[in-house]
């Protein structure tokens, strides 16, 4: 009796072992699968941060890729780049960036500051799975508006809405919306921007034009073509535009030449001698990446003489208003650079010049010769004002 006691005993003991084994079984797999689902989590993470980290570098890298096609106009078709879908920094990844670039012409004296949004994200399956986003302003910055070659003085009746560069001593009577570079001294007021005297250089180059390059035949990349030959000392009236034979628009004056009114050039004038402005409404208006006006001598104003140009205006000598003057204008969007001198004679009240700074219409690329590209532009930098993420 004892003995089957004592068996039933020992059967009971061995059944509580195998409950408490499956007991500590069941615990070790509850807490493997708790570490193996934190593990797959945190594995999750990581690779989300991951992504974020590159689609935060690939958004950075699109806000470049605008900067380096707004400070290089001369590469794209439209007057500056406005953006594009679908772009990758390496070919057939499934990383993408899209960009909208637009012109901040909410001051129409401005035309330096561009407003950029750039969207990042991955694609798998049709599907974007990460997205960083970012909105830019950027400014460019230095950029020249006027050049003037020797020590002048800027009068009441002129102002420069940009940067301005004086190869001397520099007098400011007028409004200067910029940045101010002088070889020399600065004086006057009306300065928004800072004053850089004694500098050793100017911030950009001299444009370098040379009427040769323009006339009477010019290249686009190994391409000859002709220049329009203007043989007259008083240009004629009209609209002239470019054609299949002159896609640059130019014109070409081997001496000196008159506008007398209603000139409305949509290409480039070049001048090897004196250009003189007696008549109102003259237009001239460059053609993507050429200039507008080349002029070797200097020009004379006379009264009732208007002028507007749009794009890069090279002046060998000076602008000079005939004494009497009281009824003219200069209006000058783009750039204004004068070699040997400044805008002198401006006395009247009703005579004025106004100067803004359009880097975009600017900006050149022109060939001296068959296959030799020459490249320019107004604008020596460009910074951010500001990034902000979305």
């Amino acid at each position: 009796m004892i003995s089957m006691c004592a068996k039933k005993y020992q059967t009971g003991r061995r059944g509580a072992a195998l409950l408490v084994v499956l007991f500590i079984v069941m615990v070790i797999t509850i807490v493997s699968l708790g570490f193996l689902s934190r593990s797959d989590s945190e594995l999750a993470c990581g690779q989300n941060m991951v992504l974020r980290t590159q689609m935060d570098y690939l958004v950075e890298s699109g806000l470049e890729h605008a900067r380096g096609l707004i400070l290089n106009p001369q590469d794209v078709v439209s007057e500056y780049w406005t953006g594009a879908t679908g772009q990758q920094l390496v070919a057939g990844s499934d990383d993408y960036y899209d960009l909208e670039v637009v012109r901040d012409d909410s001051v129409p004296t401005n035309r330096c500051n561009y407003i950029i949004d750039c969207n990042s994200y991955r694609l798998r399956n049709g599907e974007q799975i990460g997205r960083s986003s970012l909105t830019a302003e950027l400014r460019l910055d230095p950029c020249i508006a006027y050049w003037a070659g020797a020590s002048t003085t800027i009068s009441q009746q002129i102002t420069i809405n940009g940067d301005v560069f004086c190869n001397g001593d520099l007098t400011n009577n007028g409004s200067i919306g910029g940045d101010v570079f002088a070889t020399a001294t600065i004086a006057g007021a009306n300065i928004e921007g800072q004053r850089n005297e004694l500098v050793p250089q100017a911030p950009v180059l001299w444009p370098g034009l040379v009427s040769s390059d323009f006339g009477p035949a010019y290249y686009i990349g190994a391409t000859s073509y002709s220049a329009e030959i203007v043989d007259v000392n008083v240009h004629p009236a009209g609209s002239f535009n470019p054609s299949a034979g002159n896609p640059a628009g130019i014109r070409y004056c081997s001496g000196d030449i008159e506008l007398t009114g209603a000139v409305n050039i949509n290409g480039m004038l070049v001048v090897n001698g004196t250009l003189r402005i007696s008549g109102a409404n003259n237009v001239i208006s460059a053609v993507k990446n050429f200039p507008a006006l080349l002029v070797n001598g200097e020009i004379v104003i006379r009264d009732g003489g208007t002028l507007v140009i749009e794009g890069l205006a090279q002046i060998g000598q000076r602008i000079t208003f005939d004494a009497g003057t009281v009824n003219a204008d200069i209006d000058v969007f783009g750039g204004l650079f004068i070699a040997n001198g400044g805008i002198d004679g401006v006395t009247s009240s009703f005579v004025s010049v106004d100067v803004t700074a359009a880097p975009a219409i600017t900006s050149i690329q022109t060939w001296p010769e068959a296959n030799t590209m020459s490249r320019w532009s107004p604008a020596a930098g460009a910074f951010f004002r500001s990034i902000k993420r979305k």
